[in-house]
């Protein structure tokens, strides 16, 4: 057991202790090419976060020209030269698909680099743990300062290190609302005080949960509150990198001094605890692999650096799957890095992955730029004008999915004898078409109806939406029309 796992333990007077007091972490700083890369990783995650929504993107002047955002009002998703309509939320769902399988795919290939490196808690508490190695020193004063009494420094310290605490947790939660609305815009009403009052809810939400969490609850998410650690055992196999210890190589653990006077020879790990003191969740990887790892390969940075002191070679810690570890043991030489990642199980979520996303970017690229609906009024299905003839009356939704003004011809395919008129025109105006213009990123509603001379018969029809520019474009939808024999299906 680790220090973070519950257990059942009995005390001198035989009471139960249901769990384990929270022992804090301060992880010391280490340098090398995995925390480097989680310093790449952390730039490029929040630079993308804060920046992304003040990036311009003209698309015209009839729609908005920041290149992310989110439009509830409008009810729109814009991403670049990509806008995703309501009707086209498959696409949202496609993406979420593609999100769940991806991370999949990276648990098969690499355990839990997610967790690791690009996870949000993971960042947040990474910046924030910087922030205390900035305020407070590190690990060594870290510890001394907790252990110390209260008093002014260690007072002013605390509240100096909760002050950027909140200005990194405000920075976080008003970015997010910049991702809703034009974000000038917002940031201006914002200060101002006249943004409405959903944004100051939403940021001071998202400002005291990043507070929190990134500052004080920390491992205690990764390891208790995040269901993805249950959830990975279910996509790790033997042959996922992981970070392993080296147990047949290192044990039996000894200090230079202890292997200097023990009778026989102790392995490579001297017991410097330098993995355990780097820990961001305070696991020892030596105990195996556990639910407190985060694969942040922290560990291998300092047990390099360890052996490299003592003269040793590196890789007592190291990614290594559970099935070259064997054959390691047994003195076999281990599978080559590119064969470990690229089996058959991470092929299959790859190929899964890649098929999704070339389905999405096919369907983007055939999507029509128009759309139409029609609803039929159910009550009254029809009615019976003074000169016999029969009137359906029909709800037409006319989509038009351009950043521009666009002209419509609204035409009849079938309905022998009918014509069509809207609420702007006489009845004596009708005809086979009408033409609608229809502004620019915008669905609107048309009254529409359809008459037929006295007698007619139910009949089953289509409107058609076809535009008038040279860019064209068509679509037709099905609908019936009622008389009194019937509905015509």
């Amino acid at each position: 057991m680790h220090a973070h796992d519950p257990k059942l333990s009995a005390n001198t007077s035989s009471e139960t202790v249901l769990y384990e007091k929270r022992k804090s972490v301060f992880p010391k700083a280490v340098n090398g090419p995995f925390r480097r890369f989680k310093w790449l990783v952390m730039a490029v995650c929040l630079t993308i976060y804060w920046g992304t929504p003040w990036i311009r993107w003209d698309r015209g002047p009839y729609a908005p020209d920041q290149a992310v955002l989110i439009d509830l009002a409008n009810r729109r998703f814009f991403m670049f030269d990509i806008e995703i309509w309501p009707h086209e939320f498959y696409f949202v769902a496609g993406l979420l698909i593609m999100a769940g399988i991806g991370l999949f795919l990276v648990t098969s290939a690499v355990g839990r680099a997610w967790c690791g490196y690009a996870c949000p808690q993971t960042v947040w508490t990474d910046l924030f743990q910087h922030v205390d190695r900035f305020v407070d020193g590190d690990r060594n004063a870290q510890l001394r300062l907790q252990k110390a009494p209260w008093g002014p420094q260690k007072i002013a310290k605390r509240l100096f290190k909760w002050g950027i605490y909140l200005a990194i947790s405000f920075l976080t939660g008003g970015a997010w609302i910049f991702y809703f609305a034009d974000a000038p815009t917002l940031q201006h009403d914002f200060w101002t005080g006249n943004a409405a009052p959903v944004a100051y809810a939403t940021t001071f939400v998202l400002t005291m949960t990043t507070f929190v969490l990134g500052g004080f609850l920390r491992e205690q998410v990764c390891i208790y509150m995040c269901p993805w650690p249950r959830i990975q055992t279910a996509m790790l196999d033997e042959k996922s990198l992981i970070v392993t210890y080296k147990d047949w190589r290192g044990e039996p653990r000894g200090s230079l001094k202890t292997a200097m006077k023990a009778a026989t020879p102790l392995g490579d790990c001297i017991d410097c605890l330098q993995c355990v003191a780097v820990c961001p969740t305070g696991i020892d990887i030596r105990e195996g692999p556990q639910v407190g790892c985060i694969t942040c390969a922290l560990c291998i940075d300092a047990c390099d650096k360890a052996m490299a002191d003592v003269g040793r070679p590196r890789g007592l810690i190291d990614y290594c799957t559970l099935d070259d570890a064997e054959k390691e043991k047994q003195g076999q030489p281990a599978t080559p890095l590119l064969k470990t990642i690229l089996r058959p199980r991470t092929l299959v979520y790859l190929g899964v992955w890649s098929s999704i996303g070339l389905a999405m970017l096919f369907m983007l690229g055939q999507r029509a730029r128009l759309d139409l609906s029609v609803a039929k009024d159910r009550n009254p299905e029809y009615v019976m004008l003074s000169d016999g003839a029969i009137r359906n009356a029909y709800t037409l939704k006319l989509r038009n999915m351009e950043e521009r003004p666009r002209t419509f011809r609204i035409a009849l395919d079938g309905l022998q004898g009918g014509a069509i008129f809207t609420d702007e025109m006489d009845a004596a105006e009708a005809g086979r078409q009408i033409e609608v213009d229809v502004p620019a990123d915008t669905t609107q509603r048309l009254r529409v109806y359809a008459l037929r001379p006295r007698g007619s018969e139910p009949a089953e029809f289509a409107f058609v939406m076809t535009a008038t520019d040279r860019d064209g474009g068509t679509d037709r939808s099905e609908t019936t029309f009622t008389t009194a024999q019937g509905n015509g299906q």
